[in-house]
């Protein structure tokens, strides 16, 4: 079964590429993705790593966790699955405070 591993404190530099061939050194990549802001297109400096097998991800972890890319030291551990955060859009917290006009300002 593949294993997903979180990749952190990539440089803002680093390519998809570059995380891709750091990983096959410690076995397949079933995949590779670069975690880019949606606005700038730039990386948000981390990634997600799937690889082939448990064995591989583990592999993975204790050989790169730590090792240096781009000037960087890089966080490697199994992905933990994403948490359900509410929606900003209905309630839930957040918004807009301050004055409440009622017509128009002017």
């Amino acid at each position: 079964m593949a294993t997903k591993l979180f990749v952190g404190n990539l440089s803002f530099n680093t390519t998809e590429g570059e995380v891709h061939d750091l990983f096959q050194q410690a076995g397949t990549v079933s995949s590779c993705e670069l975690i880019v802001d949606k606005f700038t297109n730039k990386s948000r400096g981390f990634a997600f790593v799937t690889m082939g097998s448990e064995a591989e991800a583990s592999a993975a972890i204790s050989q790169l966790n730590g090792q240096q890319l781009g000037g960087r030291a890089l966080t490697v551990n199994e992905a933990k699955p994403r948490e359900d955060r509410p929606r900003g859009d209905f309630g839930g917290g957040g918004g807009r405070g301050g004055r409440k006009f009622s017509g128009s300002r002017y």
